[in-house]
């Protein structure tokens, strides 16, 4: 399993930033290789993706939610990841985004991927692309403010 952190600082506040990621059905618009995600309901998502030509589908559960704050996860099926996006108020209209996942690549094109620091990249390159497609926006396309306790709290 490899643990990947990557965050990225965006000019806008952390209403928005967080606002903006919860609206998973916009994660395709900047996050490379992500061709649909469904929202089953309010902790379930379906997930289309392609890596080195190969798609995969695979849910997910949000297993920790906290308005402007955090969103958890972990897959129930297909590649066997989980993570956590953090919000963090740099001043008024400015957020650092943080990303930390855990990814057991599944298959040999993603554990080629993940030796050659593939996956890193990608995920370097997804927070990049979010900045700019929420600052270029300047507002979120939508938001969902529900909370989520961790299982057993």
């Amino acid at each position: 399993m490899s643990t990947i952190t990557e965050m990225v600082d965006v000019e806008v506040p952390v209403k928005t930033a967080y606002n903006q990621w919860t609206q998973f059905e916009s994660f395709p618009q900047f996050m490379e290789g992500v061709e649909e995600i469904r929202q089953i309901d309010a902790t379930h998502t379906h997930w289309v993706t392609k890596f080195g030509g190969v798609s995969r589908e695979f849910d997910a559960t949000i297993t920790e939610q906290h308005p402007d704050e955090r969103v958890a996860w972990t897959s129930d099926s297909g590649p066997d990841h989980a993570g956590v996006i953090t919000f963090h108020r740099l001043g008024d209209g400015k957020t650092r985004v943080t990303a930390q996942m855990d990814i057991d690549p599944e298959g040999f094109a993603e554990n080629v991927a993940d030796k050659l620091g593939v996956l890193d990249r990608r995920i370097k390159g997804d927070m990049k692309r979010f900045k700019e497609f929420i600052e270029s926006r300047g507002h979120e396309s939508g938001a969902w403010r529900g909370d989520v306790d961790r299982p057993g709290s």
